[in-house]
């Protein structure tokens, strides 16, 4: 296993900036709002040749109501601590010592952990009171570094190797076995409170995401590397998608955002529905979403457990989506009760399926004789006294799969005759659940050899 690091502080001292330029992208949401992480999140940090597991963590506070949110949050960061290697400590260099970074000095000190003091926004070369102070807190290693600006991180690797050296042992392995085996990426999306951070919970078989009754509790997109049947998968938590007209809070607009790129970047996306309050308006806007971006999608009809009509539940929301998504016709749709884990072996089945469509790729022999019966058995129209015709197709890409046909008047195809087209292809070459996408070019078959020519 690599080294683990977690970073660790208080509220809105940077952590989650550090987190960004460790892993060298945008994964933690960074803003000016106190207490924006809650969850803590996980990503491949590399500092020059060091490369290590980091984990970034909600900030730690004293005066915290038993149950309330701010304890739960608390019991997240703790987990991450006692699973790092190395805790980096962060303050605030311009704000100084506060009665806040000493309790959460006290909390990790109990860890017995080694510990790198992070003295954060100490741009240039005068040093706020702020690193004077930290020495108050009796760590022996403290790093004056500017998250922002990336300064002191050639002084933290320094720091990082002096520990591997006292304990060889946390060198580890940075080869763990999956670099040549791509990582299944599913993105859990749905509205707030419909169970999606229950669900990763339940595949991972831990507390590993915050959760309760307060909508919106998920802000960011959360990365969690887990395995299924042998196989590296990393599931992505979202933040809760409403309607538009609500979406008011700079924060949530950002973890609006946050939640179309994972969307995006995801091989498949879980919509969780609620089985009490199923398939409105806004999982189909999600769903629409996703295949617009051309991702595979599964529907999970959570809280099955307290459906009792359960057939008509069932028809009704099936009735809906055959009229509301063609794009993704014969999507699956999978009970499920993310409490209990009713119905997960046969979600993760229907993704892996799925997932294997998506990636389909059919040989242009195949799809010629195919297109070739399609219009015998169905021609396409005469426009303006001449046949539209289809000289040829192919299949450029996959993920999803993506063809193109050759025609000899492309504006004057219906697109009546292109979903015929679509629904054929779903049916001959089981393309059932994924978006499919055309492009049409004027003109004859492109590779055909032509006659006095060689």
């Amino acid at each position: 296993m690599p080294l683990t690091l977690a970073i660790a502080g208080r509220p809105n001292v940077g952590k989650s900036t550090l987190f960004n330029r460790l892993v060298g992208k945008a994964m933690a949401l960074v803003d000016d709002t106190p207490g924006v992480t809650r969850d803590w999140r996980e990503g491949d940090g590399k500092l020059f040749d060091l490369r290590f597991r980091l984990l970034d963590t909600a900030g730690l506070e004293d005066r915290r109501p038993k149950g309330s949110l701010a304890a739960r949050t608390a019991e997240r960061t703790q987990t991450a601590l006692k699973k790092a290697d190395v805790i980096l400590l962060m303050i605030d260099g311009r704000e100084g010592l506060t009665a806040d970074d000493k309790f959460i000095a006290r909390e990790i000190r109990k860890t017995g952990k080694p510990v790198i003091l992070l003295v954060n926004k100490c741009e240039g070369t005068h040093l706020p009171d702020g690193y004077d102070e930290a020495a108050g807190l009796g760590f022996d290693n403290i790093l004056p570094i500017s998250a922002a600006h990336g300064e002191g991180l050639a002084e933290l690797r320094e720091l990082l190797e002096v520990q591997i050296k006292m304990d060889p042992r946390l060198r580890g392995d940075d080869a763990s076995g999956e670099a040549d085996e791509e990582h299944l990426i599913i993105a859990i999306a749905g509205r707030p409170n419909a169970g999606k951070s229950t669900l990763i919970n339940q595949f991972v078989g831990e507390d590993r995401m915050l959760t309760g009754p307060e909508p919106g509790l998920t802000r960011d997109a959360i990365h969690v590397g887990w395995k299924y049947e042998g196989k590296p998968v990393r599931l992505v938590d979202t933040a809760g998608l409403r309607r538009r007209a609500r979406i008011e809070e700079k924060l949530e607009k950002i973890s609006t955002q946050e939640t179309l790129r994972a969307i995006r970047l995801a091989h498949v996306v879980v919509l969780v529905l609620d089985a009490e309050k199923p398939f409105d308006k806004q999982d189909y806007t999600i769903a629409q979403h996703v295949a617009e971006e051309g991702r595979a999608l599964v529907l999970a009809v959570n809280k099955w457990d307290q459906v009792k009509e359960k057939p008509a539940v069932l028809r009704m929301i099936k009735a809906k989506v055959e009229v509301s998504l063609a794009q993704v016709a014969g999507v699956p749709i999978v009970p499920i009760s993310a409490l209990t884990g009713e119905g997960l072996n046969k979600l993760m089945k229907e993704v892996s399926h799925v997932y294997e469509t998506w990636n389909t790729r059919i040989s242009t022999g195949q799809l010629n004789r195919w297109l070739e019966g399609m219009m015998a058995d169905h021609p396409p129209p005469i426009v303006a006294g001449r046949r539209v015709k289809l000289r040829y197709m192919t299949q450029v890409k996959s993920r999803p799969p993506t063809f193109v046909a050759w025609v000899n008047k492309p504006v004057d195809l219906p697109d009546s005759y292109t979903r015929f087209l679509t629904n054929g292809l779903r049916q001959v070459f089981k393309l059932s659940g994924v978006p499919i996408r055309w492009m049409l070019r004027k003109g004859d078959n492109p590779y055909e050899i032509r006659k006095g020519r060689k």
